[in-house]
């Protein structure tokens, strides 16, 4: 990782604090774009969203996926860790927390937002920043793309269906237009795109052709990350400084959702013995999330001050510091699995 990647939980807590002076520096300013907006979906936040998703899609090598038959253990855990487990999970602390335990303390109306925000999270697992933890925990890079290649195309499929059942379940609308549109616009075409310029680029120059591309690009997708904190707080900002410890409460869930779906794929894989290098990658892809994809849907459902925009941007901010504690476990904890 490059210096500035090490240091991304302070370059986000920075954009985090620009974001909030800014709203109230320039509040005409964030107030324009916030209305810059076509179906529900801010434009200048899909722009910076398609940003960062894109150069995460052309590394995605979906040839990958002829090889799920070897080494299984891994991808079954990784598969119903992330699909039959974490959404529901993750429902069900959003229900536990804002219907009973912190009902006291938050506006009933506001519930239902938050739960919402809690299910996007959750049902949206990593498909890039995970090799980033690969790398860190010293995973198998040729298998961790096996893994985000069989979840990308799942979340193809499986990620309007899921979210939409479990707002059913909490008994919030399901807007399908939107849900549909959000999938389309942050999922499939960046993967199509990706894939198409993965294309190109092997038939010029092969694999050495993507690693240049992707490195050139890489900026452009921090850089959007970036932004989109910055815009986000903006857009939320009033929030934060008057309720600071909505924050807190926002978070409790998701910590204890992270630390926990951690500790079951974790600790499964040490149960089958699958060795660390692929063990640590596919407990680390259930535990993070794809919080572009979610952060983006959220905006479209519920537009940009809602609650359940609110809590996935909460979700950007506990995101990088959890999962670096979670690496430093894993790398302690390696001389427990097989070699």
């Amino acid at each position: 990782m490059s210096l500035f990647e090490r240091f991304l939980s302070l370059w986000v807590f920075l954009c985090i604090i620009a974001g909030i002076v800014l709203a109230n520096l320039l509040p005409g300013v964030f107030a324009a774009l916030a209305a810059l907006e076509y179906a529900s979906v801010n434009l200048v936040v899909a722009v910076l969203i398609w940003a960062m998703v894109y150069p995460m899609m052309v590394a995605v090598d979906f040839s990958a996926l002829g090889r799920v038959g070897e080494r299984p253990k891994g991808l079954v855990i990784t598969v119903v860790v992330n699909w039959l487990i974490k959404p529901f999970t993750m429902a069900a602390l959003g229900v536990l927390f804002f219907t009973h335990v912190f009902a006291d303390l938050i506006d009933p109306a506001d519930a239902g937002q938050y739960i919402a925000g809690l299910i996007l999270l959750g049902a949206a697992p990593c498909t890039a920043m995970v090799f980033v933890w690969s790398q860190l925990t010293k995973g198998d890079p040729n298998y961790t793309l096996v893994q985000v290649s069989l979840n990308d195309v799942i979340m193809v499929f499986a990620f309007a269906p899921i979210v939409a059942l479990l707002l059913g379940v909490t008994d919030l609308s399901v807007p399908w237009e939107t849900l549909v549109l959000s999938v389309v616009l942050y999922v499939v075409l960046p993967l199509a795109a990706g894939a198409l310029t993965r294309a190109r680029l092997i038939r010029q120059g092969g694999e050495a052709a993507v690693a240049a591309f992707t490195a050139r690009i890489k900026p452009a997708s921090v850089l959007g990350l970036l932004m989109t904190v910055v815009l986000l707080f903006g857009f939320q900002g009033n929030v934060i400084l008057d309720r600071p410890f909505l924050i807190l409460l926002l978070a409790t869930p998701i910590l204890i959702q992270s630390y926990g779906i951690f500790a079951i794929a974790y600790f499964w894989a040490w149960r089958w013995r699958v060795p660390h290098n692929v063990a640590a990658p596919c407990a680390l892809i259930g535990t993070s999330n794809f919080f572009e994809l979610a952060v983006a849907v959220a905006i479209g459902l519920f537009g940009l001050n809602s609650g359940a925009a609110l809590v996935t941007v909460v979700g950007v901010l506990v995101e990088v510091p959890v999962m670096l504690s979670l690496v430093w476990f894993a790398n302690h904890t390696r001389g427990r699995f097989p070699a």
